[in-house]
């Protein structure tokens, strides 16, 4: 018998296959695409892998992507459809509190439908951080829920683990970190015409920082596994890689994975959301590590 169920936006990069084989219940963010004066508005709900590639290929194509946060109207509407279905429990995930307020609008939101449902209780979980980071984290509350957990042994295990999953993002393009004011105008002109490639992780504020910049992508991958070494997986031995349409990229961060900590990752695609602030091109791997961000520093 489940004691709680499990949502999150569509910042958490699981495909909807997934969603709906683990019962996930879904809040997908809005995000535009704009190129010569004409905008389009989309859901980032994507279900073909076909619709993310066609995504980049548009950027690549110099459409202008835009997201938006998921707002207040759209989580009351999203945890008022719990509540008429009989949800009483709920942990829901949202994109990292140092990227986004989301986390509380969420619980504005909880807060206004309580007040019509009173048995319907959202418990909100900062994953502080994003895409397969958070995706990490719902994984595990599903894991925990059809295990039997409470509601609390779940929440307390995750607000816990959060700090150790660890991460390495390799943007292709500097120009896509330097409009998000990652980066100055200066060095994405001349990391673009060096091939020097940025190193970005999520430190324990659950911000997106740079650590480390090399030259070209075999040193960045090299990077990757130093820092698998220095803090290596759990014994749950979780790893994943995303991209951002480099499949090419994606498979050779995994093959050296694999090779170095006999665990095969999973490869998937991010999704519009974040992967508007990142660009086409780019590649990154997470990990539960036996180490906290503390630990290195971060």
């Amino acid at each position: 018998m489940r004691l709680f169920e499990v949502s999150s936006d569509s910042t958490c990069d699981l495909y909807e296959d997934y969603r709906k084989k683990r019962d996930i219940w879904f809040a997908p963010l809005t995000f535009s695409m704009e190129k010569n004066g004409e905008i389009t508005e989309y859901l980032d709900n994507f279900s073909e892998y076909s619709q993310y590639v066609d995504f980049y290929q548009k950027v690549r194509d110099k459409y202008m992507p835009r997201t938006a946060m998921l707002n207040y109207e759209a989580h009351v509407a999203h945890f008022t459809a719990m509540a008429k279905a009989g949800v009483k429990d709920v942990l829901h995930f949202s994109i990292s509190s140092g990227l986004a307020r989301t986390t509380s609008v969420a619980k504005e939101a909880a807060e206004a439908v309580k007040k019509e449902y009173p048995d319907f209780n959202m418990v909100s979980v900062d994953p502080l951080g994003a895409t397969i980071l958070q995706g990490m984290l719902v994984s595990l509350a599903c894991d925990m829920r059809d295990e039997g957990k409470t509601m609390q042994e779940t929440y307390e295990y995750l607000t816990e683990a959060r700090y150790r999953i660890l991460c390495t993002i390799i943007p292709t393009d500097l120009f896509y970190l330097q409009r998000g004011g990652r980066v100055s105008a200066t060095s994405a002109v001349l990391g673009s015409m060096l091939k020097v490639k940025p190193i970005l992780t999520f430190d324990s504020e659950g911000k997106l920082k740079t650590v480390d910049k090399v030259m070209g992508m075999k040193k960045a991958y090299s990077y990757t596994l130093e820092k698998l070494a220095v803090a290596p997986p759990d014994e749950k031995k979780k790893i994943v890689v995303v991209h951002t349409d480099n499949e090419e990229a994606a498979n050779e961060m995994a093959r050296r994975v694999e090779e170095t900590t006999g665990i095969k990752p999973e490869i998937v695609i991010m999704g519009p959301s974040i992967g508007a602030h990142v660009g086409p091109g780019a590649v990154a791997c997470g990990w539960l590590s036996v180490k906290k961000r503390a630990d290195l520093g971060l």
